[in-house]
């Protein structure tokens, strides 16, 4: 299982920073929505140009104009490009399609999307490179939020996924044990007061 770090900071020498404390420790560095947003397409060109051999995991959350978004964000210099499970089938095909012509790929995010297991195996058929059960920030703040039915729809959908929303030390075995491709941490490692060492916990305890 690979592990992926949302960098969900606001500033690119922020985002840089943390990225050059954990590439170590990481496979996949994803620029979170609100730091694409603040910073602009900049960022991923910055973090790709610093960390050449990690995968970049532009996270667009693309709902639209799916081949327009996604070869943007390709040229920009991302590896991985999120749209929204919610979007219509043909803004998924287009940036398949754009992902396709750059020997790239896509990541279908299932945040807010009911019945995760039956969309991930549509678009899994597709062509994304997996899909992403996510529970956002905002959900997992609400009271009674249980990763162990994140993992469970992932384990139902028998499609290749990743895991973000509540991935910690404390529960990455449980991550692992699922079968996820990835594992996204985000303020299990930013919000760290050492988040190399944070990062690096995560990867020691894989097996």
């Amino acid at each position: 299982m690979k592990i992926q770090v949302a960098i969900d900071l606001l500033s690119t020498a922020e985002a840089l920073e943390l990225a050059g404390k954990v590439a170590p420790y990481v496979d996949i560095i994803e620029l979170g929505t609100p730091l694409i947003k603040a910073e602009g397409l900049s960022v991923i060109t910055a973090i790709k140009q610093a960390h050449p051999d990690k995968t970049v995991f532009a996270d667009m959350k693309t709902m639209d104009a799916g081949e327009l978004e996604a070869d943007i964000a390709f040229a920009a210099g991302a590896d991985l490009v999120s749209i929204l499970g919610a979007a219509d089938n043909s803004t998924i095909a287009g940036a398949v399609k754009a992902a396709t012509e750059r020997g790239k790929g896509i990541v279908v995010d299932l945040i807010g999307i009911a019945d995760k297991p039956a969309r991930a195996r549509e678009v899994a058929a597709m062509g994304v490179q997996f899909v992403e059960f996510h529970a956002g920030l905002d959900e997992q703040a609400q009271p009674g939020y249980d990763l162990d039915a994140l993992l469970s729809a992932g384990m139902a959908s028998q499609v290749p996924f990743s895991v973000a929303g509540g991935v910690s030390i404390s529960t990455i075995a449980d991550v692992q044990k699922s079968g996820a491709q990835v594992a996204v941490a985000g303020g299990a490692i930013y919000s760290a007061a050492d988040p190399a060492l944070a990062a690096k916990e995560l990867q020691a305890a894989l097996v």
